[in-house]
């Protein structure tokens, strides 16, 4: 996809609050620190739009960014972080379930997974909530460059046998150093908003 442009739209807290203009929206989730920002900025072309941070537990809100002024990619707060005071990870939690219950625009959740470390419990608590809610889901096993080539298939191949994934089913390996996953990534995103 060619990216003509791509502007910050707004940071939502209530889900009153979502953008109401009916664009699809592709949603981005995934635990904390495990490269949320940086693959969508990979995807942008953009350094710093999706603000990234060494600090986890950095994105609060739900940040819907425009694309080409045709749908918008949301960028969800990240979870499972421990140092977060337990009344903001209630928020969070209370957001996220409204968002992805309630948005009649959502067409796609991509699911980011750190392929060194395989899912944690909370992306097996997304991964059934968002099947038991028949909502479209991507994996994308993200930081691919950090693994050497043996190892990576075999913790690629862990992470398929750990979620019960069929053959046919898609575990897109991501590296935003080397922009591997992109150009395939892209392709479904296209895919999906074509579909309707």
């Amino acid at each position: 996809m060619k990216i003509l442009s791509i502007e910050f739209k707004k940071s939502v807290l209530n889900i009153c609050d979502i953008p109401r203009d009916r664009k699809p929206e592709i949603a981005f989730a995934g635990k904390s620190n495990v490269g949320k920002s940086s693959l969508l900025n990979t995807l942008w072309g953009r350094k710093n739009l999706a603000k990234t941070s060494n600090t986890p537990g950095k994105t609060r809100t739900i940040n819907f960014f425009d694309v080409n002024n045709k749908f918008y990619m949301v960028d969800l707060p990240g979870y499972g972080y421990a140092e977060v005071p337990l009344k903001i990870k209630e928020q969070w939690n209370k957001l996220m379930f409204e968002y992805l219950t309630q948005s009649e625009n959502l067409r796609l959740v991509v699911v980011l997974i750190d392929s060194r470390h395989g899912p944690v419990e909370k992306d097996h608590q997304l991964l059934d909530f968002l099947e038991e809610h028949e909502i479209p889901t991507l994996l994308v096993a993200t930081k691919v460059d950090k693994l050497g080539n043996a190892q990576r298939k075999i913790l690629l191949d862990k992470i398929k046998k750990e979620l019960h994934l069929d053959e046919d089913a898609i575990l897109l390996p991501f590296s935003s150093q080397t922009k591997e996953g992109v150009a395939p990534l892209w392709r479904i995103i296209e895919e999906i908003l074509s579909d309707r």
